[in-house]
């Protein structure tokens, strides 16, 4: 799926691909967030083979112009969990309904584990 808008200069189209990229180096940048996880099998395995997914542990999902994010991460020990995820959803919803115009529903911050 994707999402489109129309503006004088015509038909502007962004996939979920390009939305899950942008989103996660957002979160990359969050500070606490260490490491995004993906939660498919596939997804592990590439990476073994060395070819890494630049939008791993991200999945979006778009229906009429709304656009809902699932993020799954790894935060960095000692810092607040409940803080740096608020930070994160912040930063993402601010920073993908800029990038695409659209709104963003709900963005959903799923912490997998804690490392030192």
């Amino acid at each position: 799926m994707a999402v489109k808008t129309i503006n004088g200069y015509g038909q502007i189209t962004i996939t979920n691909e390009a939305i899950a990229m942008v989103t996660a180096h957002i979160a990359r940048e969050c500070y606490g967030v260490v490491d995004l996880v993906s939660r498919r099998l596939k997804d592990n395995v590439s990476e073994l083979i060395k070819k890494k997914p630049l939008a791993k542990g991200v999945k979006v999902k778009t229906k009429d112009n709304h656009i809902s994010i699932n993020v799954y991460v790894i935060i960095k020990y000692g810092v607040n969990i409940k803080a740096v995820s608020e930070s994160l959803r912040k930063s993402i919803k601010y920073d993908i309904e800029e990038f695409t115009g659209m709104i963003v529903d709900d963005i959903n911050i799923h912490v997998l584990g804690v490392r030192i």
